[in-house]
């Protein structure tokens, strides 16, 4: 099993962000994590499908977009246009979420679900076969820069067993207070692809990059759900 990382740029230099982004995948970054806040579902704003459209020019790496927006019915085709490889719908925005999965999957882009570090994860469990990825968000979704919250740890162990029971082909995605010091331990719970921000743009990111890929292969070798 491969675990990806999924640098988010917006911990990145936005006057400089193909530049950025390019450092971070030619280091050997899997996929591109682009935050998308609309200042109503989340108390920020960030970027729209033009940044999107603007990325798919600069890289052929796999666009993560997670959209943090209320009413993501109103935005998909814009975002499937764009060139998104990937499209995250959070279950709590309103609008029916098997429905947006759906409609995702049916434009040849991969489709996934987030929650919230409160909601259950058996809220989501139902919508696992309609999904390529899910994602845990392990801060509150808003702004970059948090620590982890301690107690999604079993939250991701929960999502983990159910995908395996399931048998579902879908990566599992956390977004929120991954470093260094504690990948190993999510990945050692089941995660498979790490978002990460600051610790990825912060510095050097093309040795930020090869560092976490090497937390990658530790935290592997400690989880019996690696195969």
């Amino acid at each position: 099993m491969e675990i990806k990382l999924s640098p988010s740029i917006l911990s990145a230099d936005f006057a400089n962000l193909s530049r950025d982004v390019k450092t971070a995948v030619d280091a050997g970054a899997e996929y591109v994590h682009v935050d998308v806040m609309d200042g109503h579902f989340v108390p920020n704003i960030t970027i729209g499908a033009p940044v999107v459209k603007a990325l798919r020019k600069e890289t052929d790496a796999v666009l993560d977009v997670h959209l943090m927006i209320s009413d993501p019915d109103k935005y998909l085709d814009d975002f499937i246009a764009a060139g998104s490889d990937i499209i995250t719908v959070h279950y709590e925005s309103n609008g029916d979420t098997a429905g947006q999965l759906k409609k995702i999957r049916a434009a040849g882009v991969r489709a996934a679900v987030v929650i919230k570090p409160k909601t259950p994860v058996a809220d989501i469990v139902p919508l696992l076969p309609l999904c390529d990825m899910v994602l845990v968000m392990t801060v509150e979704p808003g702004f970059g820069g948090q620590g982890f919250i301690p107690e999604c740890m079993d939250k991701i162990r929960e999502l983990r067993k159910a995908i395996s029971d399931g048998g579902f082909p879908c990566e599992l995605e956390i977004d929120g207070g991954a470093k260094l010091t504690n990948t190993a331990d999510i990945v050692a719970a089941g995660a498979d692809v790490i978002v990460a921000g600051s610790a990825v743009f912060g510095g050097d990111i093309a040795d930020n990059v090869r560092k976490f890929h090497e937390v990658f292969r530790t935290g592997a070798e400690r989880a019996e759900w690696v195969k």
